[in-house]
């Protein structure tokens, strides 16, 4: 489990150039080459230093956080989300598709288990177990974490594995909830635009679990 009085914010974040996957490495060239304004990299965390709610995705979109370099931001995922964020005073501002805002995240991280876009969406299991000391790195650099909401089970089980916990330590599904080491986990249904054109996930389920978040932490 990473420690909490050793802040790590210098490993938390891959480079820019990070060589630890392949076949994610050829997939952003590929990208690059065919869009060089795109942001083409690991995408980085993104929000309060000191946030006590912690929101984990499983990975950049191609057109989505890969080509704005913030996560959630260009794809159908992020309307949902930050709407849902606003709404539950974790976000204020407007949200623009392009990055193009003043969306400011208050008392919250967002931050994604595979931090580079992987082709179809899909990350192999060997880019996710590379990327995992980055994700360790992050929840000990986050002094006041109390609460992770994770974002499907990819993100689940990444979060249990990074804290040193077995994947089977939280149960799946929407609306799970479990103590992981020191923080409290919610885990949700991803808001992609399958699980939300149908109908797996709605509005209103989605914004109970941060609801359910900001009740622990205020409570």
């Amino acid at each position: 489990m990473p420690t909490r009085d050793v802040p790590a914010v210098e490993t938390a974040e891959p480079p820019r150039d990070c060589p630890l996957c392949p076949r994610l490495v050829a997939y952003r060239a590929k990208n690059a080459a065919e869009n060089p304004a795109w942001w083409n990299g690991p995408a980085p965390s993104w929000g309060d230093p000191d946030a006590r709610l912690l929101v984990e995705g499983l990975a950049p979109g191609r057109t989505g956080a890969n080509r704005t370099g913030r996560p959630f931001t260009g794809d159908h995922a992020g309307i949902l989300l930050y709407a849902t964020l606003k709404k539950t005073g974790f976000a204020t501002g407007s949200y623009d598709p392009n990055g193009d805002d003043d969306l400011k995240l208050t008392d919250c991280m967002i931050s994604n288990a595979v931090r580079c876009a992987p082709p179809g969406n899909k990350p192999e299991t060997s880019e996710e177990a590379n990327c995992r000391p980055f994700l360790s790195a992050r929840l000990a650099a986050l002094p006041r974490l109390k609460v992770i909401v994770t974002l499907g089970d990819v993100s689940r089980r990444n979060v249990l594995k990074a804290l040193g916990l077995k994947a089977s330590a939280g149960l799946p599904g929407h609306g799970t909830e479990f103590q992981a080491g020191p923080y409290v986990v919610l885990n949700s249904y991803h808001c992609s635009r399958l699980n939300t054109n149908t109908g797996r996930l709605t509005p209103e389920m989605f914004e109970a679990v941060f609801a359910r978040a900001r009740a622990i932490i205020d409570g």
